[in-house]
């Protein structure tokens, strides 16, 4: 067994731990094409949450998920009953782990390394989706965006992960396969790790990540 590089790991959890693609499953039986239609409900509920941190409004993070996929349908001119609204956007609440995820958290927490979960999901979304995933016993701590009525990239949801590490923000490792997440941690001052799993370039604006993977097993 080998020291974990850092003593304290938050993870962002949607796209990072679990995978939201599989959300194109269920929406396969309204629309033509899932894979867009995911791909424009996940930037559109990003935009709102950016949207309500920097307009001071806080609005719920499973109510601007909902907001997104009605702001979807609309653009696709489909419109959703109120029980295909409510599935749809449980499905928030029960996505799969990637498959290298619990091989790798099993390997930090054996060379004694702390976890925590850092997401702008709500705190009542997170219980289940760690759950649901098969990796909520892994975590010392899930950390919600909701605590500081703000969401990423918000210096204030960063300042969770140092405060709850107790530790230095350089000392405190953010994981996460978001781009602008993983940016705005490092603008914060976390030691931030890009998983980039989909081969993305690197972004123009703010902080460089130094550190960069493909897969959570490159983490040691």
């Amino acid at each position: 067994m080998s020291a974990a590089a850092h003593r304290a790991y938050a993870f962002d959890l949607f796209g990072t731990l679990v995978d939201y693609s599989t959300l194109r499953e269920p929406v396969a039986r309204l629309v033509p094409n899932p894979a867009a239609f995911v791909d424009a409900w996940r930037r559109k509920q990003l935009q709102y949450a950016l949207w309500a941190t920097i307009a001071h409004v806080y609005v719920d993070f499973d109510e601007i998920t909902l907001r997104a996929l009605d702001y979807t349908a609309a653009l696709d001119g489909i419109v959703l009953s109120d029980r295909e609204r409510a599935e749809l956007a449980a499905g928030w609440a029960a996505l799969p782990a990637f498959a290298d995820v619990a091989p790798a958290l099993d390997r930090l927490r054996e060379g004694g390394a702390r976890l925590a979960i850092l997401s702008n999901g709500a705190p009542q979304t997170l219980a289940r989706a760690v759950q649901s995933a098969g990796i909520a016993g892994r975590f010392d701590a899930v950390l919600s965006a909701h605590a500081v009525r703000a969401y990423k990239p918000s210096a204030a949801v960063y300042r969770l992960a140092a405060d709850w590490s107790g530790l230095s923000a350089v000392d405190t490792c953010f994981v996460s396969s978001n781009g602008w997440d993983a940016t705005g941690a490092a603008e914060y001052g976390l030691d931030v790790t890009w998983c980039n799993r989909d081969g993305l370039p690197d972004e123009t604006l703010g902080a460089r990540v130094a550190r960069r993977i493909e897969t959570l097993a490159e983490l040691l």
